[in-house]
Order: C-alpha cells, then sequence, then structure tokens
C-alpha cells in the first residue's frame, strides 16, 4: 500500500502544480523519476515547469490546464489525461486557497468558492481516480491539508474547516481501501513561505510568526512524496507544527478559540 515504483507507462497527477508546493511535489516526483501530469489555470506556468523537469530530469511532464471548480472544465481534463494513456499510480489533490478575516467581513462568494476547491474537488477526482487504482491493484493518493485541520482558526473560519473535512476524508477514505493495494497519505504543513500567504490576504499575521515557525516549501513536498511512497496516513512536517497539532487535538475549543482570538487581536463587536 504505496506510491508504485516508477515505469515509463505511469504516471502521477499533480493539481495546483504551478506554483509553490504543488510544484515542489512535482519537482520531488520528477526526481525521483515519476512521469507527471500537471494540472492548474495558468497554462504558462505549467508549460514552464513541464519543461524543466523534462529536460532536468529526463521523464514525461504533460501540462493540461483546467479551472477545477468548473464541472465541464474538470470533465475536459479527465478526457485529456486519459488520451495520454499512461496509467495514473498517483493523484495529488494540492489546489486550493485560504482567506484571511473575520467571516462576516468576506466575501460569502469566495467562500463558497474555496470550499468548492479544497473539499469538493478533492471528493470528485478521488471519486474517479480511486475506483481504477482499485482496479489495477496499486496506486497512492496525496491530498494536501494543514495543521489548521487540527483546530478551528479564528479570521481562517473557512479555510480550516476545510482542511479539516480533507484530513478526515482522506482518513476515513484509507480504512475504506484497507487491502486494496491503495494507499491515501495527508500532508499537513504548517505556515510555508509561497504564494498562498499573499492569495489570501495574511501577510500581515504572516509577519508576526517569527522565522522559525516558516517550512521550506521543498522540504514540505519531499516529506508529502516520502508518505506517499510509505504509504503514510498522515505527515506534518516539522517538529513545531507536529507538537501544536498534538495541543489542536487536545485543547478544548472553547478554550482554544477563545485564546487564539486573542492572539489574533479579535475585538468582541
Amino acid at each position: 500500500m504505496a506510491l508504485p515504483p516508477p515505469s515509463k507507462d505511469s504516471a502521477v497527477l499533480v493539481t495546483g502544480a504551478s506554483s509553490g508546493i504543488g510544484s515542489d511535489i512535482a519537482r520531488s516526483l520528477a526526481r525521483r523519476g515519476h512521469n507527471v501530469v500537471l494540472v492548474a489555470r495558468r497554462e504558462d506556468r505549467l508549460a514552464e515547469l513541464a519543461l524543466e523537469l523534462a529536460e532536468t530530469h529526463g521523464i514525461d511532464a504533460r501540462a493540461v490546464a483546467c479551472d477545477l471548480q468548473k464541472d465541464a472544465a474538470r470533465k475536459r481534463m479527465l478526457t485529456a489525461v486519459a488520451k495520454l494513456g499512461r496509467q495514473i499510480d498517483g493523484l495529488v489533490n494540492n489546489a486550493g486557497f485560504g482567506s484571511g478575516g473575520r467571516f462576516q467581513d468576506l466575501d460569502p462568494a469566495r467562500e463558497a468558492a474555496m470550499v468548492r476547491l479544497n473539499c469538493e474537488v478533492v471528493v470528485a477526482l478521488c471519486g474517479h481516480f480511486v475506483p481504477l487504482m482499485v482496479e489495477q491493484g496499486e496506486g497512492a493518493i496525496l491530498n494536501v491539508a494543514s495543521t489548521s485541520a487540527f483546530q478551528p482558526l479564528p479570521t481562517m473560519a473557512t479555510y480550516s474547516a476545510s482542511k479539516a473535512f480533507v484530513l478526515h476524508f482522506t482518513q476515513a477514505l484509507g480504512a475504506d481501501l484497507h487491502g486494496t493495494g491503495v494507499s491515501t497519505t495527508a500532508l499537513c504543513p504548517g505556515p510555508v513561505k509561497t504564494e498562498f500567504v499573499e492569495s489570501a490576504e495574511l501577510t500581515r499575521d504572516a509577519s508576526r510568526l517569527p522565522e522559525f515557525a516558516w517550512e521550506d516549501s521543498t522540504d514540505v513536498a519531499d516529506a508529502g512524496v516520502d508518505g506517499m511512497e510509505d504509504g503514510k496516513g498522515v505527515v506534518i512536517p516539522g517538529t513545531l507544527n507536529r507538537l501544536t497539532s498534538i495541543g489542536g487535538q487536545h485543547v478544548p475549543r472553547s478554550i482554544f478559540t477563545s485564546v487564539a482570538r486573542r492572539v489574533y487581536r479579535l475585538g468582541d463587536n
């Protein structure tokens, strides 16, 4: 129950591959000899990364541009992937985004879109590829969650809830797949300096974190791929992140949210 070794007839599909952890996961896979299918909205970045990986590592890298939130676009992407004629041995659900601020001050349409991408798309792609992997008797799923999955976060209510969904879904799916030869891994990184921070408008909050609290994107990606290869259920990169995740699971929610509200300097109005 782990990611099968690379072969010329197989590939690993990575969503959200145009930047950050997603592109570094693709690089980590390519370094290990895996062909990759890169999926994201930004076709120009995907093409550049595909060329980089092919030239540097001698693997086959294909770019398939897709707005995963749109059902029709997702179906076209799956058709394009099928036409490549490669067995998909691994699926990395990395595409997602976050937001920062009190929920009542945020755009409700964007919050709903976040749930679609962070949760619905994960279920939809697993729903497509997992039965194929079960039929072939091998495969590995890596779903990118977050340390925020272990506790509710004020100013990131929707994001932390969506990542809790990803974590629980991945763990339960892993139990369903026991004995099939298909494994599931939830990657739960803490703070990582990527475009995510800027796109989520979290720059101010991020500036409060000490340097030692940040993880390197390459290290996080390698830890995730290691987890796929080992069939590990949950991967939390970094000692500090593992400790805070344990605390988040065991501290009563009422106490945690009260303390967190003060940390994030939220008023009572």
